[in-house]
């Protein structure tokens, strides 16, 4: 299998650190998102959406990085990752669904104001945005605290898709000055998490 990527991307990096987790090796092809390269015809043809990642298994084009974590995990056999009891199951789900829905769609926000505008060139952060992105990471980052108190990883008392797909999110932390200083339960789990063989291997 082949995974059309960029390192900067935490859409990306979940994908990578769950093959990893996985054991599954795949071919990294990386895509010059400065360049543009995901808008040529090429990588629309597999993403209509021009992101990465791109999960290219024998022809079968699979975008959406929670969606490619789930796939790899169905095809390796004994996993732990991705539960298969139907509520255990639903319980990572659940955490999929809100770092897709919620807690991604916050941190991008300080992403884009702190660490892509500027790298980009595109100017100073706008003071509004960052007060909502700062707004939208705190409300997010107490339920997440909140919901670690007592607990080592985010769902079924193991390390799972969730806690992958989350960390991912939170590896601009720093250079997006995520306002997390104060979840101690929070930091407590991140940094488990970045003692994985797979955060490390992933690391710029």
């Amino acid at each position: 299998m082949r995974l059309y990527f960029h390192p900067m991307s935490s859409n990306s990096r979940r994908a990578r650190m769950a093959a990893l987790q996985l054991g599954i090796s795949l071919d990294l092809v990386p895509v010059d998102l400065a360049k543009g390269q995901q808008k040529s015809p090429e990588f629309l043809r597999m993403n209509p959406n021009g992101r990465v990642p791109v999960l290219d298994d024998d022809g079968f084009f699979l975008n959406e990085s929670h969606a490619i974590m789930q796939y790899l995990a169905e095809h390796t056999p004994g996993q732990t990752l991705y539960p298969t009891a139907p509520q255990a199951r639903a319980d990572v789900n659940r955490w999929l669904f809100w770092s897709a829905q919620h807690l991604q769609p916050a941190v991008s926000v300080l992403n884009w104001e702190r660490v892509i505008k500027p790298f980009l060139g595109r100017g100073d952060a706008d003071p509004k945005e960052v007060a909502r992105g700062e707004q939208l990471v705190t409300e997010c980052a107490r339920v997440l605290d909140a919901h670690l108190a007592g607990k080592q990883w985010v769902a079924q008392g193991a390390l799972t898709l969730a806690d992958l797909a989350l960390a991912a999110t939170l590896m601009v932390s720093e250079r997006a000055r995520l306002p997390i200083a104060d979840c101690t339960n929070l930091h407590a789990w991140f940094a488990r998490v970045r003692e994985l063989d797979a955060w490390k291997k992933t690391e710029l």
